[in-house]
């Protein structure tokens, strides 16, 4: 009898998905040929180096454009965009080391691609850099804002890198591996970006440190690098900061003597300007006459204004601090505000927004939002959405200051307004139908797409809107001279940049921001009763008027013009020092 007998077959090890591909065809079509390749199982660490070089290929168009820009002959630039690359792609890749670990860092993955093409975006639109200042002022952009900086261009730009991207990651299999095995591969892919970077920085150090250190904002060009560490630094930064605590400046604050015997108590409104620049207003000498309202009303207009910083964040609590713009930037608590002292001497004091919030200026005084309580009537005219021209402030502002207390407005009120003004991106929508003076204008918040002209048209209607609600302003004060002495001072918290040096809107750090961000317009007009009651002399003033100021100028002028004594009270920075008393 014969016995015949099986042979044994193996069992097979069972295991993830991710484990095992099918193998590659030998021939067919290409393009399954391809993504059968893709889908084989690989480590986490060889996914990340292939993003890397992915994203420095696709997302840094804005950094090899400066580089070329800067470098001159394709002969000086070539090596250094080179250089740059091999720098992004090691800095790119270090980060990425770190979320080498499992199929589930996809979401991670694909996140990362998706800022870096949206960071991309906006560099290459306006020509910003993702510092520190910038990721915060993005933070503090409220959901208006944000709208405007929305477009069909950008979901374009966007998709283009972040489809092929993704469709990659989705296709990529993921090798399983014990954790000692991913540990040892990541601290390897570390080390080599590190290794590769330092050497590659050293053999053309010659050429990148002149270029570095002459151009600080190349370091935040870096995609999507500049936009993470920006990001890191402004969240861990504080952590690593002494205490923030509230320093009280109001102790000693009290009125002068012009309040002892007034007949009439001061009425002040400080306007607070954004996004406007100094040379745009004809007041100073601008061809066009964006400026014909306040013309006719007798202001005087300062021509050599600076600002604390180049975007609202940065400006405004400053422009408002006793600290000045080097102690404000350094220092290590937060301060009471000129809001606070001025409250503090007895007056009444209210803050009135028709922007994103008064950057923690106005929290412990009387304040509003300019959209609030508004009719339908109302913001079927002057707002689009939750968003409103700036003559908005002016209704129902007798109601406001009637709310305020009685005792307090019988020494003197102080209205601070803080105006949408010139906001950009979306200029457009920043003047009434009948102030848009200058036409064609641009009408997309894609400013690329707009021609110079355009461009120009645009930003100067925006300016024609601000010069019609400075001089209704005035109307309105002018109105309550029976019961007043009325001021007025305006002041932007910042410039614009309208295709200058290729760059547009604002935010550039300070050391290196043109002078169109930092130089401001800044107008003060006083009825006969408050230069009677301050004794201003027009003509001492009028002298004055290309004297340089700053920002750091403005906190003493206001107390010294509202005559309230405080310890914090420079009269060196107090622009009207001077032409006081001599009336």
């Amino acid at each position: 009898m014969s016995v015949s007998r099986t042979a044994a077959v193996p069992l097979q090890h069972v295991g993830s998905s991710e484990s095992k591909a099918p193998p590659l065809p030998a021939f067919g079509n290409p393009w399954h040929r391809f993504d059968a390749w893709l889908s084989r199982p690989r480590p986490a660490s060889t996914v990340v180096l292939w993003l890397g070089l992915y994203l420095v290929l696709t997302t840094n168009w804005p950094l090899w454009n400066e580089l070329a820009r800067i470098g001159g002959a394709p002969s000086t630039y070539m090596s250094t965009i080179a250089a740059m690359s091999v720098l992004t792609l090691c800095g790119t890749v270090a980060l990425l080391s770190f979320t080498a670990w499992s199929r589930w860092m996809k979401p991670l993955w694909f996140a990362v691609v998706v800022l870096a093409a949206v960071v991309q975006h906006y560099m290459l639109e306006y020509r910003v850099v993702m510092d520190p200042t910038m990721i915060a002022n993005a933070m503090q952009t409220d959901p208006n804002e944000a709208r405007d900086l929305l477009s069909w261009r950008m979901a374009f730009n966007v998709l283009v890198v972040a489809l092929p991207a993704g469709w990659a990651l989705w296709r990529m299999r993921i090798a399983p591996m014990r954790f000692l095995s991913k540990l040892w591969r990541n601290v390897a892919l570390l080390a080599l970006a590190v290794v590769v970077a330092l050497a590659a920085a050293v053999s053309m150090n010659r050429e990148l440190a002149p270029l570095m250190r002459n151009n600080v904002h190349l370091r935040y060009m870096m995609n999507p690098i500049a936009t993470l560490y920006s990001t890191g630094a402004m969240f861990i930064k504080p952590l690593f900061k002494r205490s923030s605590k509230l320093i009280p400046i109001t102790a000693g604050t009290a009125l002068g003597a012009s309040y002892a015997a007034q007949a009439k108590p001061p009425l002040f409104v400080l306007v607070v300007g954004e996004t406007a620049r100094a040379d745009h207003f004809a007041l100073n000498g601008y061809a066009r006459d964006t400026t014909p309202e306040l013309a006719k009303r007798g202001v005087l207009s300062y021509r050599d204004v600076h600002s604390c910083g180049t975007n609202t964040l940065a400006s405004v609590p400053c422009m408002f601090s006793p600290l000045g713009k080097q102690g404000y930037e350094s220092r290590k608590d937060e301060y009471e505000t000129l809001v606070d002292v001025l409250q503090a001497s007895g007056l009444a004091v209210f803050w009135l927004d028709n922007q994103a919030g008064c950057k923690g200026v106005c929290v412990r005084v009387p304040n509003a939002s300019a959209f609030d309580g508004l009719d339908a009537a109302t913001k079927k005219a002057l707002c689009d959405g939750d968003e409103c021209l700036d003559d908005v402030m002016l209704k129902n502002l007798d109601e406001r200051i009637a709310a305020l207390p009685a005792e307090r407005r019988a020494k003197g009120v102080v209205l601070v307004m803080h105006q949408m003004g010139s906001h950009g991106p979306a200029y457009y929508k920043r003047s009434a139908p009948d102030v848009k003076r200058f036409q064609p204008e641009c009408k997309t918040n894609a400013l690329a797409e707009c021609g110079h002209n355009e461009l120009m048209n645009v930003y100067d209607n925006s300016i024609v809107q601000t010069d019609r609600f400075l001089g209704e302003t005035i109307d309105w004060l002018k109105a309550q001279s029976k019961a007043y002495d009325p001021a007025l001072l305006y002041v932007s918290d910042h410039g614009e940049s309208l295709g200058e040096y290729g760059l547009f809107l604002h935010g550039v750090p300070y050391s290196f921001a043109p002078e169109a961000q930092k130089h401001v317009p800044m107008v003060t007009w006083f009825s006969d009763g408050m230069s009677e009651r301050r004794k201003l002399s027009r003509s001492c003033m009028e002298a004055g008027l290309d004297a340089p100021l700053t920002h750091d100028n403005l906190y003493h002028t206001v107390l010294g013009l509202m005559d309230v004594t405080t310890p914090t009270y420079k009269p060196a920075l107090d622009a009207l020092a001077s032409c006081r008393g001599k009336a």
